[in-house]
């Protein structure tokens, strides 16, 4: 099981490249930008869907607890980037979030419960980090507060829909739900 995460994250940033989902950078803070920035990309919704999904195929603690490490370091690298730390190559991390978030989904990957919040908790801190480098003149906590929710919400979408397509359909279902979200952050990547 190690060398299959060890291989899906090599092959995923052989392919990796800016997706550039964050060319607003510098526009208003408020509730309402916080709530709508996790929309405007689609890099944002596909990992954070992920994340949902897999954690429905993992069960357990895993459809809580990795939402939750998702939105807590998303928080931190949001903070750091407030702090004036500079990351290079983050968009090439975003994006990479997207393919191998959806490589595991699409192969069903069974990581143990710290390892799935390690992983996503690692992708959120580039998520964040992307949030907290654009530049405010307002009010940041209100937008804190909407992001985190968005994101919360995203992930209950994923936890959700991952559930009903389990019951109707089966497993196989949320992984098909993996395989489009590989393929869509391809896209991502190479457009």
């Amino acid at each position: 099981m190690r060398l299959r995460i060890l291989g899906v994250l090599v092959l995923s940033v052989a392919f990796v490249s800016p997706a550039l989902a964050h060319p607003a950078a510098g526009r208003v803070f408020s509730l309402g930008a916080g709530l709508a920035h996790p929309f405007t990309g689609a890099d944002h919704i596909l990992a954070m869907f992920a994340v949902g999904l897999w954690g429905v195929l993992a069960r357990g603690r895993a459809i809580w607890l990795w939402p939750s490490a998702f939105v807590a370091t998303m928080l931190v690298g949001f903070a750091l980037a407030r702090m004036g730390l500079h990351i290079p190559f983050l968009e090439s991390a975003i994006s990479s979030s997207v393919v191998i978030l959806g490589l595991c989904v699409a192969l069903a990957i069974a990581a143990p419960t710290w390892v799935g919040a390690a992983m996503v908790g690692l992708f959120a801190f580039f998520h964040g980090f992307a949030h907290g480098v654009e530049d405010s003149t307002a009010s940041t906590i209100p937008y804190v507060a909407g992001f985190a929710l968005a994101t919360s919400s995203i992930h209950s979408a994923g936890i959700g829909l991952g559930m009903v397509a389990e019951g109707l359909i089966g497993r196989v279902a949320i992984r098909v739900m993996g395989a489009f979200t590989v393929l869509s952050g391809v896209f991502l990547i190479a457009s």
